[in-house]
């Protein structure tokens, strides 16, 4: 007598499984409120309220008007929210141990991490995208479409570093909350980095050693090259400033330096404890 055997399913491959987690979490972290309120809805609000209904959104600032200056601003700052909480949160998902729990699907540890990274990037596209779309149906304006291309791809490479950074905060205190507080210290450091409102004087003077301040400055490169747009119509009668390019790469990556140092000092007081 014969007995019918059920056949086994596929095996899926490393590449199935690493796209399918990937998959998994961008639409997770896409339903929670918190990350989509500040990672996607709130930088397109600032956008609608800074560039839009402040009533100067066509006058001229470099190679396109105010509202795409502040498109780009707007977008980077959804970008660098999004690469620190996506990494923090990764940081504090080994440390309790939801790794190895994972492991038991087929995903190894670095799949995990790169998978945790190419979520990181999808999440930091989404507001670029969407702020951008606001922005070309809201009027604002670029050269050229290599304008538009340039800027947006600016923003995501500007972002990246600020991975280092939640992952250094979630190293160091190893909660969400940590990871929070990080995203917290963004609106203070966005301030000052020239990504809210054109800073002058005192303030600008300061601004220059601050974490956002190359990336908000490099972001908007391919529009300013480097302008520094005034604050107010005296500012502007004084003569225009520009930035040299070799001060905004020292500051984006003297933080870099920065922050990977203290990841790599939190996980050795990690290991060592």
């Amino acid at each position: 007598m014969s007995t019918a055997t059920t056949p086994r399913a596929p095996r899926r491959t490393r590449a199935q499984i690493l796209f399918g987690f990937v998959g998994w979490e961008f639409w997770r972290n896409f339903r929670m409120v918190d990350a989509t309120f500040f990672i996607i809805v709130l930088p397109v609000a600032m956008y609608l309220m800074f560039g839009v209904a402040m009533g100067v959104e066509g006058a001229r600032a470099g190679e396109g008007n105010v509202a795409a200056y502040v498109m780009t601003s707007m977008a980077a700052y959804g970008a660098v929210i999004a690469t620190t909480a996506m990494a923090g949160s990764a940081a504090v998902e080994r440390t309790q141990g939801w790794g190895r729990q994972l492991n038991l699907t087929g995903l190894t540890p670095p799949a995990y991490m790169l998978g945790k990274m190419l979520m990181a990037v999808l999440m930091a596209i989404t507001p670029i995208v969407l702020v951008y779309l606001a922005g070309l149906v809201t009027g604002a304006e670029l050269d050229s479409v290599g304008l538009w291309l340039s800027s947006a791809a600016l923003v995501l490479l500007v972002a990246v570093p600020f991975s280092l950074y939640g992952l250094a905060f979630a190293l160091l205190f190893r909660s969400e909350t940590a990871v929070s507080a990080a995203s917290g210290f963004l609106v203070i450091f966005a301030f000052f980095g020239n990504l809210f409102i054109p800073l002058s004087g005192v303030l600008l003077e300061i601004a220059r050693f601050t974490p956002l301040y190359g990336v908000a400055m490099l972001a908007r490169w391919p529009q300013t090259e480097g302008m520094i747009v005034p604050m107010s119509e005296e500012e502007a009668m004084a003569g225009i400033e520009y930035e040299s390019m070799w001060v905004l790469l020292v500051n984006l990556g003297a933080w870099t330096l920065i922050f990977a140092v203290v990841c790599l000092l939190a996980a050795r007081r990690r290991t060592s404890r």
